[in-house]
């Protein structure tokens, strides 16, 4: 069952929202103001949140902002303010969508049905890498082959993610340098490359000598090999 986060000050709402997300089977706990959601938030684990803007003791914005430092579940604003900056602002600091009120029932529903599948696709398909036996779980940002963790230096991860992202994609040594280290981090030029190949195939392959899940294209790049 759907643990949902109902953070709302409206008594009559609360109650019809919790009656009619009830029926379509998820789970609804409630809290009425800023310092009760933290509370609660802290000590529960949930699949999706509800957060009214305007509340008694503070706003459903700074609770969103507070909610993404650690987690990456759904947001639905719930509000009666309908400006254009407001709808904005809640879906640049989080929220992943937007409802004013009042509201029709059958919409809200869906909203959140749609925002419950839309994260379990995210769940399945974009929090983990896997293939020639290594595995990726990208919010932990561990790897691990034959089950096994592997222990890799920030860079070394990095790359190896990007290699995986890019199966049987030849990139060139100007692409992978581009990719991974032009944000301000430390200079790597094609010899320090050469050296972080090395050694993250110590850590992946059978045999570091032979390698055959990064392999060299001679004259063009590397590529994350998917016919081994």
């Amino acid at each position: 069952m759907k643990r949902l986060f109902l953070l709302e000050d409206d008594l009559s709402l609360i109650n019809g929202l919790s009656f009619a997300l009830k029926k379509e089977g998820y789970e609804t706990e409630v809290a009425r103001t800023m310092l009760e959601a933290r509370r609660m938030w802290s000590d529960g684990k949930y699949d999706l949140a509800i957060l009214d803007v305007s509340l008694p003791d503070g706003c459903g914005f700074d609770f969103c902002r507070q909610m993404r430092q650690t987690s990456k579940v759904p947001i639905l604003f719930l509000t009666a303010a309908d400006e254009e900056t407001d709808i904005i602002m809640g879906l640049d600091i989080g929220g992943d969508d937007y409802m004013t009120k009042p509201f029709k029932l059958a919409v809200f529903l869906s909203r959140i049905n749609a925002l419950l599948r839309r994260s379990d696709n995210f769940n399945r398909e974009d929090t983990q890498l896997s293939s020639n036996g290594v595995t990726l779980r990208l919010l932990e940002g561990t790897a691990y082959k034959g089950g096994e963790k592997i222990e890799l230096t920030a860079n070394e991860y990095k790359l190896l993610r990007l290699f995986m992202e890019n199966p049987g994609q030849v990139l060139s040594p100007e692409q992978i340098l581009g990719r991974l280290w032009d944000c301000g981090e430390e200079y790597v030029d094609g010899s320090t490359l050469t050296v972080y190949i090395r050694r993250l195939r110590t850590k992946v392959e059978e045999d570091p000598g032979k390698p055959d899940r990064i392999v060299t294209v001679r004259r063009m790049g590397y590529k994350w090999n998917m016919d081994r």
